[in-house]
């Protein structure tokens, strides 16, 4: 059979991802500050965009309207006179309010009192950094050019918890002298404010606390030198043993240790607390709870009535004009009318879920249901995966306070009855044990367990475990206080 090219017809379906589609699937997972940005950025770029300051009812993608009429109120403009020449217009200033309020060129505002005057702390914007903190300390200690030379390379290798991260040798050969000169530079600013910056190890930057707290050869010296790893351990018996002292003078030794900050240099931290924006409000009316979206901070975007049907001048010249505008005209269209779509899909998600945690809502926690994303998906005639973009990195304010959409969701724990108690409701049950468990003689997994058995709870010490370490509780032994 000879081997030769054909052309056929053939019939098939299949699924094709269009850039629009895959923007509309985009912006279904983007968090508000994220679809701000890009709104923001989609009004610089496209021209055809305008924002504006009313706020439309969000409609269908059908009838979506891309006219648009602007007119000013009548008694505006009758109320509005035009200045003409010659006409004095500063009588009637009213100089002194105008002075009051003037700011001067030079920044500065005048006061009466001193205590009127703001703190000049408060206008600050800038923080204070570790590593400046430590190079004005060198720079006011007396010390040589080349200390300071030294110094600076060794505070640039001083990481925000306040260690060095750097070698010795490394330093000595990046600034061409020897290691003892370096360690000898290191020890002065292992003075510096904070105390135990500059340390190399855990050890060390505990050690210098203790030697600037004038305890060189205590019991608490001789701890942190021998006997680190148990006293991380809490073998207290051991370390008394070893040291041939008694008991209770390794418990007030080990206070002392606990006293002591492991990262000096936290303090000087620049990270920033960044504040969550809910994009679902959740109120109790009555005895229905009301849905509302957060639609603060975000830009109502229009089609500029200057490009629509009525403002556009009728056989451009330009036909590279003209196809841009249309261009940009159905990239308009589709992205507002993405937005739209996903602010309904986001609302008809959370009216879902209120409707399936309605119990949660009312009584808390503990009344949470297990619930998975194909619940959703077949109340409201969706697929999970558009259920899951849209629960992504969106929050949720109720009553029950600030929560992930994704909190809602998790898995089922089974009950003697043969009910299912949501997962989220088994952990907080265990962090309410240990809460109330005596330190002296914290409670084991197993011990948990039994006791999440007498109510009613099947659950095995392995799943007790691995809630435990999602809530970042310690074990038994960790959690062991004896002071």
């Amino acid at each position: 059979m000879a081997i030769e090219m054909r052309q056929q017809m053939k019939l098939s379906q299949q699924l094709v991802m269009t850039p629009q589609l895959q923007q509309a699937i985009k912006l279904l997972q983007l968090s508000r500050i994220e679809l701000q940005d890009l709104v923001s950025q989609e009004l610089e770029e496209n021209p055809v965009l305008d924002e504006s300051l009313e706020v439309e009812e969000i409609k269908e993608p059908d009838t979506l309207e891309m006219t648009e009429k602007e007119t000013a109120p009548q008694e505006d403009l009758e109320s509005f006179s035009e200045v003409k020449a010659g006409e004095d217009t500063l009588q009637d200033m009213d100089w002194a309010t105008y002075l009051d309020s003037y700011n001067y060129s030079s920044g500065e505002q005048y006061y009466e009192e001193d205590d009127d005057r703001p703190s000049y702390e408060n206008l600050l914007t800038k923080k204070t950094t570790l590593f400046d903190h430590l190079l004005w300390q060198l720079k006011l200690s007396r010390v040589t050019e080349q200390e300071i030379l030294v110094g600076s390379e060794i505070i640039g290798n001083i990481d925000e918890e306040g260690y060095l991260r750097s070698s010795l040798a490394d330093i000595a050969e990046c600034c061409s002298v020897g290691e003892p000169f370096v360690d000898s530079v290191l020890a002065k600013i292992q003075e510096f404010d904070p105390i135990g910056v500059g340390a190399r190890n855990l050890q060390e930057c505990l050690l210098l606390q203790v030697k600037q707290l004038g305890m060189e050869g205590s019991v608490v010296e001789a701890m942190l030198c021998e006997h680190l790893k148990d006293l991380e351990q809490r073998k207290y018996k051991q370390i008394a043993k070893a040291l041939g002292i008694d008991f209770n003078e390794v418990l007030v030794a080990a206070k002392i240790i606990a006293g002591l900050d492991p990262k000096p240099g936290r303090q000087f931290s620049q990270e920033d607390v960044h504040y969550i924006s809910p994009d679902i409000f959740v109120y109790k009316v009555g005895e229905e709870f009301v849905v509302v979206l957060n639609d603060e901070g975000m830009p109502n975007i229009r089609i500029n009535p200057l490009y629509t049907g009525e403002g556009r001048t009728a056989g451009s010249e330009n036909q590279k004009a003209e196809e841009y505008i249309n261009e940009k005209m159905r990239s308009a269209l589709w992205l507002i009318k993405s937005i739209h779509q996903r602010q309904r899909t986001i609302y008809r998600v959370s009216k879902s879920i209120v409707k399936f945690q309605r119990n949660f809502f009312e009584r808390g926690i503990a009344f949470l249901k297990p619930l998975v994303l194909r619940d959703i998906a077949e109340d409201i005639g969706m697929h999970e995966s558009t259920i899951s973009r849209v629960t992504t990195n969106k929050y949720m304010q109720t009553p029950q306070g600030l929560l992930e959409l994704k909190f809602f969701f998790n898995s089922g724990i089974s009950t003697v009855e043969g009910d299912a108690m949501a997962s989220e409701s088994v952990k907080n049950i265990i962090k309410e044990i240990v809460d109330g468990e005596d330190p002296r003689k914290p409670l084991s997994d197993q011990r948990i367990a039994e006791i999440l058995s007498a109510q009613n709870i099947n659950i095995a010490r392995r799943t007790i475990t691995k809630y435990r370490e999602m809530l970042k509780i310690g074990s038994s032994s960790e959690r062991k206080r004896l002071f």
